[in-house]
């Protein structure tokens, strides 16, 4: 038997749009977006128009309220996350939350408490794993068929300008809670981690060069993995041509992204062997390759499937403390100019705000 759609509210209409005409308006068998939230009144107007949905409110609460509302996709400024995917949560909502998930290892600690006790459960969103390009890399690390990881490189060259601090939000610790390494190079990062595996030593320098603002914009850092390989990052907002790249070498195959800054995940990737046999174990794998649909589209697809219990939840609150635990690492070390060890605990100074150590 056939069921209804996920009814779904987005709130803020700035990437929710995004959501929307990437993902909502192309899974209409899966999904019916019931409402809107947004604090501006046209912005408001405009994305109800362009996509008629009629319901339209400014209030989180009356979002709250809403009986026939399933899914509550969490699009705000990062500094609102927590309360909200809580208060959802208690809700009895499933909830869907862009990046970053929250402000802290503690919170996002929390969150995992009441996603627990809760029916609801949360996804974060990390919509570049959804690419071909790096699906098949993940297809060959994942079959043992790359070999041990030796050593990577990532890249993530973008530019950002006065229009785009020109929202109040952007560009302040309070507000932002970061700045090139959480909201620009941590879906680059996530990939890398994907490949790779977790971390288990960083070290970090960043720096404020290319715009006036309290976050960092150009940072270089320094892994080694838990798997015994090495990885270096290098990010920028402030280049002239934007790139994400990431390059990374196995002991069978050299796996290198495509340069497309916002869907690196994509095609074209190239898988270079290391010996005519290893040639023949990739292409084998490749061969049964089942390709996915791109970013939001690609990962809401997935998030349907998994509401139904027919594939598996597509990002877990575990991953994005990964992630979390990530940029917490990245931002003591650049303060301090000392390496740090992962994992990181409740003992530690930023284990409650990665802005600053505790007292």
């Amino acid at each position: 038997m056939t069921r209804a759609p996920y009814r779904v509210a987005i709130v803020g209409l700035n990437i929710g749009r995004s959501h929307l005409f990437e993902g909502y308006s192309r899974l209409g068998r899966d999904f019916t977006v019931v409402a809107l939230c947004d604090i501006d009144p046209a912005r408001l107007a405009t994305v109800g128009d362009e996509f008629g949905v009629t319901r339209r409110v400014t209030s989180f609460d009356e979002v709250l309220a809403m009986a026939d509302v399933d899914i509550v996709d969490i699009c705000t400024p990062p500094a609102l996350h927590q309360g909200q995917i809580i208060a959802a949560l208690k809700a009895g909502k499933h909830v869907i939350c862009e990046k970053p998930l929250v402000g802290s290892l503690a919170q996002v600690d929390e969150i995992a408490a009441v996603e627990a006790a809760s029916p609801g459960r949360v996804m974060p969103i990390f919509q570049y794993r959804w690419g071909n390009g790096f699906q098949k890399a993940k297809l060959l690390v994942d079959r043992g068929i790359a070999g041990k990881p030796y050593a990577a490189t990532c890249e993530t060259h973008w530019r950002r300008g006065a229009a785009y601090y020109d929202v109040p939000w952007r560009g302040t610790l309070k507000t932002e809670m970061g700045g090139v390494l959480l909201s620009h190079a941590i879906h680059l990062h996530d990939m890398m981690c994907q490949l790779m595996g977790p971390a288990q030593r960083v070290y970090a320098e960043a720096t404020t060069r290319v715009n006036p603002i309290e976050t960092e914009d150009c940072v270089a850092a320094s892994l080694s993995m838990a798997s015994g390989a090495v990885v270096t990052l290098s990010c920028t907002l402030g280049a002239a041509a934007e790139s994400s790249r990431l390059k990374a070498c196995f002991e069978h195959v050299m796996i290198e992204s495509s340069l497309t800054p916002y869907s690196p995940g994509n095609d074209p990737w190239t898988f270079t062997a290391m010996s005519d046999a290893a040639q023949a174990r990739i292409d084998a794998a490749l061969a049964d390759f089942t390709p996915v649909e791109p970013r939001f589209l690609g990962q809401l697809g997935a998030y349907a499937g998994a509401l139904d219990g027919t594939a598996p939840w597509p990002v877990t609150v575990a991953e994005a403390r990964a992630s979390l635990e990530l940029i917490t690492a990245f931002y003591h070390s650049a303060a301090h100019h000392e390496a740090v060890t992962l994992p990181i605990g409740a003992s530690h100074s930023r284990y409650r705000d990665w802005r600053v150590d505790a007292g």
